[in-house]
């Protein structure tokens, strides 16, 4: 995960300005040194990070705070401000035109930075909030490009308007916007060709189009991975074309992080979204007080919610609360709560968003959620008769022998999955008038549903 290293090291600063009852300048300058320290080694640049401790200083040795009751949390507080600010302090929205109009979006960036895939990505975003959107094929280059477009547009459920590679880029730019006035579509996607780096043919095209095309927003989308290039690239876009916002990609995968934290001081303009995966959902907005609070180890509860909202199907969560009141839960609930953490993004998604965990903390979490371990599960849940799954109590040996060898597992496997299965579905039967069942007595807990 993105920032893990930071997040670690910056909780172990605040720590110790916890632990101490008052704080002089001195240890103020010492924790500021080594938050400067970590933000460098997450490739934040020299000059944000310059600028950004010098702001923290300023506040944080100001007499109010010295001589505050909790100075320690005074800073942790002006960090967290700080880097907000540091960021964009407020959530940019894509500008859209009215509905009634096309509103045209280009998307740039450099080859592999992942701009086919989170052009689909946002096109399907904006598809479930009732705009009618059209992907238009103008990447006519890279092999494949138009193919993989067509692909991830299907599984969108989202046109795709292509003239084949033949075509020169700034005609289809030009066409698929009229399609879209024809068809009644009124956001166009023009997927654009890139570089493995910078250079003037690809600039020239891009600025073709935006004079030929009525371009309403300039999207660039960078690679987190690059670190400081990816703000390089962001700056050398603004310069030469102009943009109106910036899409950071991979911040899911092992990089430290520092272009979400250097872009928007480096070359003005907002990060709109956050690529946090490779699936056509794994696409958040981005909030720069929630990242802040992420990085600062608080979690950030409010997308945590926002996700399950849009993928935790509703009726179902209701039918298994219901049986759970009633312990008469099976195999079927197991493999649908499994599979509703996997919409989440899995475990490690999940617990990245939740207040204080972090670090040796998470792997430790992780390790006992082990999903290499959730996949061996499904496999025997899956391995079992529709009758077993939804009534384990007449998982014989015989029976348990023959889900073992459907599920390329040894029959040991079989038989501690059903034994934890048991001892939950004792607890629930247990604590069931805690969830308001049958026999519920007064002054005990119930569900909020």
């Amino acid at each position: 995960m993105a920032f893990e290293s930071l997040s670690e090291k910056l909780q172990t600063v605040f720590k110790n300005l916890r632990g101490k009852g008052r704080l002089t300048e001195a240890d103020v300058k010492t924790a500021l040194k080594e938050v400067k320290m970590a933000l460098l080694e997450a490739d934040v640049s020299f000059k944000v990070v310059k600028q950004f401790i010098k702001s923290v200083e300023e506040k944080a040795i100001g007499q109010d705070v010295m001589n505050g009751l909790n100075p320690g949390q005074m800073v942790i507080k002006i960090v967290n401000d700080e880097l907000t600010a540091l960021m964009g302090s407020e959530t940019t929205e894509i500008a859209l035109r009215p509905a009634n109009e096309v509103t045209v979006i280009m998307m740039a960036g450099l080859q592999g930075a992942g701009k086919t895939t989170t052009a689909a990505k946002l096109a399907g975003k904006f598809k479930s909030k009732g705009r009618r959107p059209l992907l238009a094929a103008c990447d006519v280059y890279r092999p494949a490009a138009i193919k993989q477009l067509q692909i991830n547009g299907e599984k969108q459920g989202v046109e795709v308007f292509s003239l084949g590679d033949k075509e020169n880029p700034v005609h289809i730019a030009e066409e698929s916007v009229r399609y879209a006035k024809e068809h009644n579509l009124n956001l166009v996607f023009l997927d654009t060709a890139g570089r493995l780096h910078i250079d003037e043919d690809m600039m020239r095209e891009l600025q073709q189009i935006k004079d030929t095309v009525s371009v309403d927003q300039t999207i660039l989308v960078v690679d987190a991975m690059t670190g400081q290039d990816a703000v390089n690239v962001a700056s050398m876009f603004e310069e030469k074309i102009g943009i109106d916002g910036v899409i950071v990609t991979k911040l899911d995968g092992d990089t430290r992080g520092g272009a979400a934290l250097s872009i928007k001081a480096t070359c003005g303009k907002p990060i709109l979204y956050a690529g946090m995966g490779e699936k056509l959902s794994d696409l958040e907005q981005f909030y720069p007080d929630r990242m802040a609070s992420r990085i600062l180890g608080m979690g950030d509860v409010l997308s945590l919610i926002e996700k399950a909202q849009e993928t935790v199907d509703e009726e179902k969560a209701r039918s298994m609360e219901q049986r759970l009141r009633k312990a008469q839960f099976g195999f079927d609930d197991y493999l649908e709560s499994m599979n509703q953490m996997k919409n989440m993004g899995g475990i490690s998604s999940v617990l990245g968003m939740m207040p204080g965990i972090g670090g040796a903390q998470m792997k430790q979490l992780e390790d006992a959620v082990d999903e290499k371990k959730m996949a061996q599960t499904e496999a025997i849940i899956l391995s079992m008769t529709p009758k077993e799954r939804s009534n384990p109590d007449i998982l014989n040996m015989s029976r348990k022998r023959r889900i073992a060898a459907g599920a390329g597992v040894d029959i040991s496997e079989v038989n501690r999955l059903v034994k934890q299965f048991d001892q939950s579905r004792k607890m629930m039967k247990q604590y069931s008038g805690m969830f308001g069942g049958k026999g519920a007595k007064r002054g005990k807990f119930k569900l909020p549903f």
